[in-house]
Formats: C-alpha cells, sequence, structure tokens
C-alpha cells in the first residue's frame, strides 16, 4: 500500500485529529491557540502533536503570520481515499440506484403493456 495513503488513514483513526479537521473546515486558518479553545480538556502540547500527525499526513497545511502559525484543512488526500476505497466499492451499488430510478421513471416496460 502507498505509505502517504498509510499515513492518512492513522491520522484519520484518532477522533481528536478528526475534530480538529471538522473545526478546520468549519472555520480554516485557525491558530494553534484556537484549536486549543474548542478542545479545552487537551494540552497545547497534545494539540501540537496532533497537528504534527496532520500535517504529516498533508491533511493540514500551515502558513506563519507574523508570529503565529495559521492551519488549513488539504482535503486532497480525503478525496483520493475516497477515489480509491470507497467509489470502487458504491460505484455498482449507485450504477445499480441510478437504473433503478430511470426504470421507475419509464413507467411499465411496453412489453408489458402489449
Amino acid at each position: 500500500m502507498d505509505p502517504d495513503m498509510d499515513a492518512v488513514f492513522r491520522a484519520l483513526a484518532d477522533p481528536t485529529r478528526r475534530s480538529i479537521l471538522d473545526a478546520l473546515f468549519d472555520h480554516d486558518g485557525q491558530t494553534v491557540q484556537a484549536l486549543c479553545n474548542r478542545s479545552p480538556e487537551m494540552t497545547r502540547f497534545g494539540v501540537m502533536k496532533h497537528l504534527a500527525v496532520l500535517e504529516a499526513a498533508n491533511l493540514v497545511t500551515t502558513k506563519r503570520v507574523g508570529r503565529t502559525k495559521q492551519h488549513f484543512l488539504n482535503p486532497v488526500p480525503i478525496g483520493e481515499i475516497a477515489d480509491r476505497w470507497i467509489s470502487k466499492y458504491a460505484q455498482p451499488f449507485t450504477r445499480g440506484m441510478v437504473d433503478l430510478r430511470h426504470d421507475l421513471e419509464r413507467g411499465p416496460s411496453r412489453a408489458n403493456t402489449a
């Protein structure tokens, strides 16, 4: 398996890291302090450790602004996982649902009405 994808799966396995990603989805460009304020039960060091794992998996990017560092969600690795692991399994199911919808919209077949 691709080591980059392994890092993404490992990063997403932790509920705290998923919560950080949700926070960045809601409001991108947050500082460590802003993320700490959302999780008062965690220490600043704990939040920074989780951010380091997310950065290593390329799920979070950073930008320095003066003395602070802003954190931004990078959804590309998640999209790659969806393409690789979800789409190929869901595709036959969704194809069947689309075909069923078209059949229902068309109504009874002409063979049944003759």
